[in-house]
C-alpha cells in the first residue's frame, strides 16, 4: 500500500518552526515520527508526502492515486482499523474536517464521495507544543507496536536498578549504573544506544538509536531522544527531534528541539511562569500570539538553531531555523529564523556562513548538506526576511 501524507496551507502553517524544513508527517511524536506510525500500522513501506513545493526535492512527492491521510493525525488501533476497510470512493472525516481518502497526485483533498466519520478522541498535532503534550502518550502506543512479538536484550549490568518490567533494549544497546523507573511508564532503548554511569531515568521514556544519555543525567517521564542525539542535565516532558546536543548541565522542560540543534552548557529554559497562569506561543498561522491552553510550555525551536553558553529562555520561547543565541537576559519570546544575537540584540546570520556552521556539524554524523537542504535553507531563509526587523533599521 502506498501511503501519502498531506499538509494543508492551514496544518502546515500552524506547525512552524518545526515544519519549515520537513512535511508535518515527518514530525516525531512517541518514540516514531507520524509517517512511520502509519506505516506500521497499515502495513506499508512506501510514504509519500504533499506538502509546500520547497520541500518537494527533500520528500517525495507521489505519482499515482493512493490512501491520502493528513499529516498531523496520529493514528491509533481504530482509526487505522476503518482506514483498512476504505474503498476508493470513501473518505473519513472528524469534526467536520477531511483526515483520509483516496485521491490522485493532484488531486484536491476536498470531502467527497461516502463520508464516514472518525471515532471522537482523535489525537492531532495541530500546534507544536502538541508534540510534548502528546509524547507521553504516544511513547506507551509506539512502544507496544515496536515491541510486540520482541525480546529485549538482557539488562544483565549488577549495578543498574530497575523498577517495573516495561524495559526494552533494542540491539546493541548499553546500560551502566543507571536507576531505570517503568513503574509510570515504558523505557525503550534504541539500537546502540547508551545509557551512562548514574543517569536517573523515569518512563515514560524513549532513547532512540545511537543516542547517549550522558553520566549523572536526570530525565523526567514523557521525553523522547531521537536518534544520534546526546543528553545530559536534567530533562521533563521534552522531545529531541534528533542529531542534536543537550549535553551538559541545565533545565529543559516541555519543549521540542528539532534537528541538528545545540545547546551549550548551563542552557535553561523556563516552563512555568511566576502567576502560573497560560503560557502563549508565538502562532505563525495567526501572526499573533496564542493561548497554548497549557500551564507548563517551554521552548520550542526549529532545525540547526543553537544557543550558547548560559543562555536563558523565557517561557514560551519560539526559536526559528537556524538561529544562533547567546549572551546575558532573556531574548524576546519570538527569535525569527537566521537571527545572530540575544537580549541586546540581533543581526541576520547570512546563508553562507550558515551553511559552514552545518556543513561542520552534520559531518560529526557522517552527514552531507545536500545543495537540495541548501535550496530550501535559502528559500526559508527569503521567506523569513520580513521577520527580520532590525534589518529596516
Amino acid at each position: 500500500m502506498q501511503i501519502t501524507f498531506i499538509d494543508t496551507e492551514e496544518s502546515w502553517k500552524q506547525m512552524l518552526p518545526m515544519s519549515y524544513t520537513r512535511a508535518v508527517g515527518e514530525v516525531r511524536v512517541g518514540i516514531l515520527k507520524v509517517y512511520e506510525k502509519w506505516c506500521k500500522r497499515l502495513d506499508s513501506n512506501e510514504a509519500f508526502f504533499r506538502t509546500q513545493d520547497y520541500l518537494s526535492e527533500l520528500f517525495p512527492a507521489p505519482t499515482n492515486k493512493s490512501l491520502t491521510i493528513l499529516g498531523n493525525i496520529l493514528p491509533n488501533e481504530g482509526l487505522a482499523k476503518q482506514i483498512k476497510t476504505l474503498s476508493e470512493n470513501q473518505c473519513i472525516t472528524h469534526e467536520g474536517r477531511l483526515i483520509a481518502g483516496y485521491y490522485d497526485a493532484n488531486e484536491a483533498f476536498e470531502i467527497g464521495g461516502r463520508e464516514q466519520i472518525a471515532e471522537s478522541n482523535l489525537n492531532q498535532v495541530l500546534h507544536p507544543w502538541d508534540i510534548f503534550r502528546f509524547n507521553g502518550e504516544e511513547i506507551r502506543k509506539d512502544f507496544e507496536l515496536l515491541t510486540q512479538g520482541q525480546k529485549s536484550q538482557p539488562l544483565d549490568d549488577p549495578h543498574t536498578k530497575t523498577y517495573g518490567n516495561q524495559i526494552f533494549l533494542d540491539e546493541g544497546a548499553k546500560v551502566k549504573a543507571a536507576i531505570l523507573n517503568a513503574e509510570n511508564g515504558p523505557i525503550y532503548i534504541g539500537k546502540d544506544a547508551e545509557v551512562q554511569e548514574g543517569a536517573l531515568i523515569r518512563g515514560p521514556f524513549a532513547l532512540c538509536d545511537h543516542s547517549v544519555v550522558n553520566m549523572g543525567s536526570k530525565i523526567k517521564g514523557d521525553t523522547t531522544i531521537g536518534p544520534y542525539s546526546k543528553v545530559g542535565g536534567e530533562v521533563s516532558n521534552s522531545v529531541i527531534f534528533g542529531f542534536s546536543n543537550k549535553g551538559h548541565e541545565g533545565f529543559l522542560g516541555n519543549s521540542v528541539l528539532g534537528e541538528w540543534c545545540n545547546l551549550g552548557a548551563d542552557t535553561n529554559n523556563s516552563n512555568l511562569k511566576n502567576n502560573y497562569a497560560n503560557v502563549k506561543m508565538w502562532d505563525f498561522a495567526s501572526g499573533r500570539f496564542k493561548d497554548t491552553g497549557l500551564q507548563f510550555c517551554g521552548l520550542i525551536m526549529g532545525d540547526h538553531s543553537k544557543s550558547g553558553i548560559n543562555t536563558m529562555f523565557n517561557t514560551g520561547t519560539t526559536v526559528g531555523v537556524s538561529s544562533n543565541i547567546f549572551g546575558d537576559g532573556f531574548p524576546r519570546a519570538i527569535v525569527p529564523s537566521f537571527a545572530w544575537g540575544g537580549a541586546s540584540g540581533f543581526t541576520t546570520y547570512q546563508t553562507q556562513k550558515a551553511f559552514e556552521t552545518a556543513e561542520l556539524v552534520m559531518a560529526r554524523r557522517n552527514k552531507e548538506l545536500t545543495e537540495a537542504d541548501k535550496a530550501m535553507l535559502s528559500h526559508i531563509f527569503e521567506m523569513t526576511a520580513e521577520n527580520r526587523v532590525w534589518e529596516k533599521k
